[in-house]
C-alpha cells in the first residue's frame, strides 16, 4: 500500500471516530429527551385530574399539584438543557465532517488546509465539551427533580 494513502487514511481516521462518538452521544441524548417529555406529558395530565376536581381537594393533593408544578419547571429547564446538548453536539459532527473534507481535499489536491482543518478539528472539539457541560448541567438537575419527588406528599 502506497505511503500516501495510509497517511490518509490516519488523517481523516481522528475525525471519522469522532463523528461515531457523538452520534452515540446524541442517540442517547435523544432517548433521554423522549422519557423528559414523556415524564412531563404524565405530570401535566396527573395536574389537570387534580385541578379538575368534583370537591373540594385534600391538603396532600394540594401539595401534590404544588410538588408537580415544581417538578414540570424544573423538566423545562432539563429539556433546554438537553435540546443545547443534542445542537452542540450536532454542531461537533458538522466540523468533524468538514476536518476530513479539508483533509481529503488537501490530500487529493495538494492546497494547504491544514489550518482551517486543524482550526475545525478544534471547534468540534469545543463543541463536544460545551455540549458535556449541559449534559451535566441536565444530569444535575434530574437529580433535583428525584429529590422533590422522593419529599413530596404520601412519602
Amino acid at each position: 500500500m502506497d505511503i500516501q494513502v495510509v497517511d490518509f487514511i490516519q488523517a481523516m481516521l481522528a475525525p471519522g471516530i469522532m463523528i461515531s462518538a457523538c452520534g452515540l452521544l446524541i442517540l442517547g441524548m435523544n432517548n433521554k429527551y423522549s422519557l423528559i417529555i414523556n415524564r412531563i406529558r404524565l405530570l401535566d395530565e396527573e395536574l389537570r385530574r387534580l385541578s379538575y376536581p368534583e370537591k373540594e381537594l385534600l391538603p396532600h393533593q394540594k401539595e401534590r399539584m404544588v410538588n408537580i408544578n415544581e417538578q414540570l419547571g424544573l423538566f423545562h429547564l432539563r429539556v433546554f438543557f438537553v435540546r443545547n446538548t443534542v445542537v452542540l453536539y450536532s454542531v461537533a459532527v458538522a466540523f468533524f465532517i468538514l476536518t476530513s473534507i479539508l483533509i481529503g481535499v488537501q490530500m487529493g489536491t495538494g492546497l494547504n488546509f491544514e489550518l482551517v482543518a486543524v482550526i475545525s478539528f478544534l471547534l468540534g472539539m469545543i463543541s463536544v465539551l460545551a455540549g458535556i457541560i449541559f449534559a451535566v448541567k441536565e444530569v444535575l438537575r434530574g437529580y433535583r427533580i428525584v429529590n422533590l419527588e422522593l419529599s413530596g406528599p404520601n412519602k
